[in-house]
């Protein structure tokens, strides 16, 4: 339920909105129990993805590092490796 949720903060380009609240999302869904609440639950969920998103973005924007930013290719192919040593190469 939570794989959109990853490391967003120091990358070059930075974490766009549509990613943030993308793990928003995910978290909201993963605190709820809920993938798809219902029509009684949608506002309350909606909310707490908007509010979840813009305190997220807050702290994206706030944090400061001496870092240089991490190469999103560069770490997509990391995973990658990480993935197949765990679950095997895909035929």
């Amino acid at each position: 339920m939570c794989r959109n949720i990853k490391t967003l903060f120091n990358f070059a380009p930075p974490a766009t909105d549509e990613e943030i609240h993308a793990s928003a999302l995910q978290f909201v869904r993963k605190l709820s129990g809920f993938t798809k609440p219902s029509q009684k639950n949608q506002a309350v969920f909606d909310r707490a993805v908007r509010d979840v998103s813009r305190v997220a973005r807050d702290l994206m924007d706030a944090l400061v590092t001496d870092a240089q930013p991490r190469d999103r290719e560069i770490e997509a192919e990391k995973a990658r490796e990480r993935a197949a040593k765990r679950f095997g190469q895909k035929a």
